[in-house]
């Protein structure tokens, strides 16, 4: 559906003065010139603060690649940090399903220690589609998360299938 806004010209408002349309204007003061220091104003370098040299504004950073944004947003229900309606949009078919079964069960939750994910890798079987695997670290636990990602028609990637490991071990 193309939405179209149009706006007809707004009549001037009748509040204000008009403007003024006189070409004698004054031209206006000179332009200050900055004050000349000589070297008795000068501070002497003991006491001149140093200012680190100008450089170029830092670049942005890259933004976070889908696997990455994916395993912290799983990492984040899956944990109790955030509801499982907050995947609703973010996943496709049956993962949501699977995401709030998971979810019940709280298999990344960690008494004490916030869970982290300490690495991301990823396999691609096909274009537009990403098996992902992460290893999350909580404590002195290590656990293991699975996912799969799809490109849809749309260009955004969603979530398809999620998996989660139930036993945890001791972190190497």
């Amino acid at each position: 559906m193309n939405k179209v806004m149009s706006r007809t010209a707004q009549p001037r408002p009748r509040h204000r003065p008009p403007t003024r349309h006189d070409t004698r204007r004054p031209k206006g003061a000179p332009p200050r010139k900055p004050p000349t220091r000589t070297a008795r104003d000068t501070p002497s370098t003991a006491t001149r603060t140093t200012r680190p040299p100008r450089t170029a504004p830092e670049a942005a950073e890259p933004p976070l690649r889908p696997t990455d944004l994916f395993a912290d947003r799983l990492l984040a229900v899956l944990s109790g940090q955030r509801p499982v309606h907050w995947m609703l949009r973010h996943t496709a078919g049956r993962a949501y399903d699977d995401l709030a079964r998971l979810a019940e069960r709280g298999p990344l939750r960690a008494r004490g220690s916030r869970p982290v994910v300490r690495d991301i890798g990823y396999y691609v079987p096909r274009d537009g589609a990403l098996e992902v695997f992460a290893r999350i670290a909580a404590g002195n636990q290590l656990r293991a998360l699975a996912f799969r990602l799809e490109l849809g028609q749309d260009l955004r990637w969603r979530c398809t299938a999620v998996e989660a490991a139930s036993h945890s071990r001791p972190a190497s």
